[in-house]
Protein backbone atom coordinates (compact mmCIF):
# COMPACT_ATOMS: atom_id res chain seq x y z
CA UNK A 1 0.00 0.00 0.00
CA UNK A 2 1.44 3.78 -0.83
CA UNK A 3 2.25 5.96 2.74
CA UNK A 4 0.10 8.96 1.26
CA UNK A 5 1.74 10.84 3.58
CA UNK A 6 5.34 9.98 2.78
CA UNK A 7 4.38 11.20 -0.75
CA UNK A 8 3.75 15.09 0.38
CA UNK A 9 6.56 15.50 3.36
CA UNK A 10 9.83 13.11 3.96
CA UNK A 11 11.11 14.95 7.19
CA UNK A 12 12.88 17.78 7.68
CA UNK A 13 16.24 16.74 6.75
CA UNK A 14 15.50 16.47 2.46
CA UNK A 15 13.54 19.86 3.50
CA UNK A 16 16.85 21.48 4.35
CA UNK A 17 19.38 19.82 1.61
CA UNK A 18 16.78 21.06 -0.85
CA UNK A 19 17.04 24.57 0.46
CA UNK A 20 20.78 24.53 1.09
CA UNK A 21 21.24 23.11 -1.92
CA UNK A 22 19.12 25.42 -3.84
CA UNK A 23 20.65 28.59 -2.74
CA UNK A 24 24.40 26.97 -3.24
CA UNK A 25 23.59 25.98 -6.91
CA UNK A 26 21.74 29.56 -7.84
CA UNK A 27 24.53 31.79 -6.28
CA UNK A 28 27.06 29.47 -8.16
CA UNK A 29 24.98 29.69 -11.49
CA UNK A 30 24.90 33.69 -11.00
CA UNK A 31 28.25 33.36 -11.06
CA UNK A 32 29.16 31.53 -13.31
CA UNK A 33 26.69 33.43 -15.96
CA UNK A 34 27.95 36.57 -14.49
CA UNK A 35 31.90 35.59 -15.51
CA UNK A 36 30.20 34.26 -19.11
CA UNK A 37 29.55 37.36 -20.16
CA UNK A 38 26.58 39.03 -21.58
CA UNK A 39 27.00 37.32 -24.94
CA UNK A 40 25.73 33.51 -23.46
CA UNK A 41 22.58 35.27 -22.21
CA UNK A 42 21.22 36.90 -25.44
CA UNK A 43 18.52 38.83 -24.12
CA UNK A 44 17.92 37.81 -21.10
CA UNK A 45 19.68 39.26 -17.32
CA UNK A 46 21.43 36.34 -15.34
CA UNK A 47 18.78 36.45 -12.43
CA UNK A 48 15.66 36.04 -14.88
CA UNK A 49 17.30 33.37 -16.80
CA UNK A 50 18.42 30.95 -13.38
CA UNK A 51 15.16 31.71 -12.21
CA UNK A 52 13.39 30.66 -15.29
CA UNK A 53 15.37 27.23 -15.72
CA UNK A 54 15.86 26.80 -11.99
CA UNK A 55 12.03 26.45 -11.85
CA UNK A 56 11.34 24.28 -14.80
CA UNK A 57 13.90 21.62 -13.91
CA UNK A 58 12.56 21.64 -10.25
CA UNK A 59 9.01 21.14 -11.58
CA UNK A 60 10.68 18.51 -14.00
CA UNK A 61 12.23 17.17 -11.42
CA UNK A 62 9.52 17.00 -8.51
CA UNK A 63 7.24 15.42 -11.30
CA UNK A 64 9.62 12.65 -12.53
CA UNK A 65 11.42 11.77 -9.64
CA UNK A 66 10.22 9.75 -6.38
CA UNK A 67 12.40 10.52 -4.26
CA UNK A 68 11.26 14.04 -4.58
CA UNK A 69 8.45 15.05 -2.06
CA UNK A 70 6.01 18.11 -3.02
CA UNK A 71 7.65 19.70 0.01
CA UNK A 72 10.85 19.66 -0.94
CA UNK A 73 9.45 20.89 -4.42
CA UNK A 74 7.69 23.99 -2.71
CA UNK A 75 10.72 24.64 -0.75
CA UNK A 76 13.11 24.74 -4.06
CA UNK A 77 10.34 27.46 -5.60
CA UNK A 78 9.92 29.22 -2.50
CA UNK A 79 13.75 30.05 -2.28
CA UNK A 80 14.38 30.71 -6.16
CA UNK A 81 11.52 32.84 -5.92
CA UNK A 82 12.17 34.66 -2.99
CA UNK A 83 15.83 35.04 -4.08
CA UNK A 84 14.71 36.24 -7.41
CA UNK A 85 12.74 39.17 -5.35
CA UNK A 86 15.34 39.59 -3.02
CA UNK A 87 18.30 40.14 -5.99
CA UNK A 88 15.71 42.62 -8.04
CA UNK A 89 14.54 44.88 -5.09
CA UNK A 90 18.45 44.90 -4.39
CA UNK A 91 19.31 46.17 -7.33
CA UNK A 92 16.47 48.47 -7.55
CA UNK A 93 17.51 50.13 -3.95
CA UNK A 94 21.19 50.05 -4.62
CA UNK A 95 22.28 50.51 -8.09
CA UNK A 96 25.85 49.76 -7.15
CA UNK A 97 24.68 46.25 -6.92
CA UNK A 98 23.48 46.15 -10.46
CA UNK A 99 27.11 46.02 -11.54
CA UNK A 100 27.23 42.74 -9.47
CA UNK A 101 24.08 40.93 -10.73
CA UNK A 102 24.03 42.55 -14.10
CA UNK A 103 27.28 43.94 -16.52
CA UNK A 104 27.71 47.04 -17.14
CA UNK A 105 27.42 48.32 -21.41
CA UNK A 106 30.78 48.19 -23.20
CA UNK A 107 31.51 50.54 -26.18
CA UNK A 108 33.08 48.88 -28.85
CA UNK A 109 33.03 51.28 -31.31
CA UNK A 110 33.66 54.94 -30.95
CA UNK A 111 32.99 57.45 -33.50
CA UNK A 112 33.71 54.88 -36.28
CA UNK A 113 36.77 53.03 -34.57
CA UNK A 114 36.68 50.00 -33.00
CA UNK A 115 37.51 49.44 -29.63
CA UNK A 116 39.39 46.45 -29.94
CA UNK A 117 40.30 45.33 -26.10
CA UNK A 118 36.92 45.87 -25.13
CA UNK A 119 35.49 43.78 -27.97
CA UNK A 120 38.31 40.88 -27.35
CA UNK A 121 37.27 41.13 -23.22
CA UNK A 122 33.21 40.46 -24.88
CA UNK A 123 34.07 38.18 -27.35
CA UNK A 124 32.69 39.62 -29.90
CA UNK A 125 33.52 40.45 -33.84
CA UNK A 126 33.98 43.35 -36.09
CA UNK A 127 31.80 41.49 -38.40
CA UNK A 128 28.73 41.27 -35.10
CA UNK A 129 29.68 44.85 -34.77
CA UNK A 130 29.41 45.63 -38.10
CA UNK A 131 25.92 43.06 -38.77
CA UNK A 132 24.43 45.42 -35.54
CA UNK A 133 25.01 48.57 -37.76
CA UNK A 134 23.82 46.74 -41.06
CA UNK A 135 20.63 46.13 -39.13
CA UNK A 136 20.37 49.89 -38.26
CA UNK A 137 20.50 50.43 -42.16
CA UNK A 138 23.46 52.48 -42.20
CA UNK A 139 25.96 51.53 -44.80
CA UNK A 140 29.43 52.84 -43.58
CA UNK A 141 30.88 52.01 -40.18
CA UNK A 142 32.70 55.35 -40.15
CA UNK A 143 29.03 56.82 -40.33
CA UNK A 144 28.47 55.41 -36.64
CA UNK A 145 28.86 57.44 -33.27
CA UNK A 146 28.86 54.09 -31.06
CA UNK A 147 27.98 51.47 -30.78
CA UNK A 148 27.21 49.48 -27.47
CA UNK A 149 27.04 46.17 -26.63
CA UNK A 150 24.20 46.19 -23.93
CA UNK A 151 23.66 43.83 -20.00
CA UNK A 152 21.28 41.12 -22.34
CA UNK A 153 23.66 40.83 -25.08
CA UNK A 154 21.54 42.96 -28.16
CA UNK A 155 23.47 46.11 -29.38
CA UNK A 156 22.72 49.53 -29.63
CA UNK A 157 23.86 51.99 -32.35
CA UNK A 158 23.70 55.03 -31.70
CA UNK A 159 24.06 57.04 -35.28
CA UNK A 160 25.40 60.26 -34.24
CA UNK A 161 27.30 61.04 -30.29
CA UNK A 162 25.87 64.64 -28.41
CA UNK A 163 26.95 66.48 -25.18
CA UNK A 164 23.37 65.50 -24.09
CA UNK A 165 23.37 62.05 -24.42
CA UNK A 166 22.44 61.13 -21.30
CA UNK A 167 21.46 57.76 -22.63
CA UNK A 168 24.91 56.98 -22.40
CA UNK A 169 25.44 57.62 -18.81
CA UNK A 170 25.83 54.26 -17.54
CA UNK A 171 28.47 53.11 -19.97
CA UNK A 172 31.23 53.49 -18.42
CA UNK A 173 33.59 54.99 -21.25
CA UNK A 174 31.12 57.23 -21.92
CA UNK A 175 29.10 58.48 -19.13
CA UNK A 176 29.86 62.24 -18.37
CA UNK A 177 33.42 62.03 -19.98
CA UNK A 178 33.82 61.48 -24.07
CA UNK A 179 30.22 62.33 -24.57
CA UNK A 180 29.96 65.33 -22.33
CA UNK A 181 33.13 66.69 -23.98
CA UNK A 182 31.40 66.77 -27.77
CA UNK A 183 29.59 69.97 -29.13
CA UNK A 184 25.94 69.34 -30.32
CA UNK A 185 27.10 70.37 -33.76
CA UNK A 186 29.42 67.66 -34.46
Amino acid sequence: MVDVVHIFYQGWAPLLRTAIGTTFTYVALVIMLRVAGPRTLAKWYAFDLIVTVALGSTFANSVLSGNISVAQSLVGFAILIGLQFVIAFAVAHWSQLRVVVNPQPTLLLLDGKFVHDAMRRQRVAEADVRAAIRHQGIDRVENVGAVVLEADGTFSVIKQLRSSASALADVPELGGSNAANRSDDE
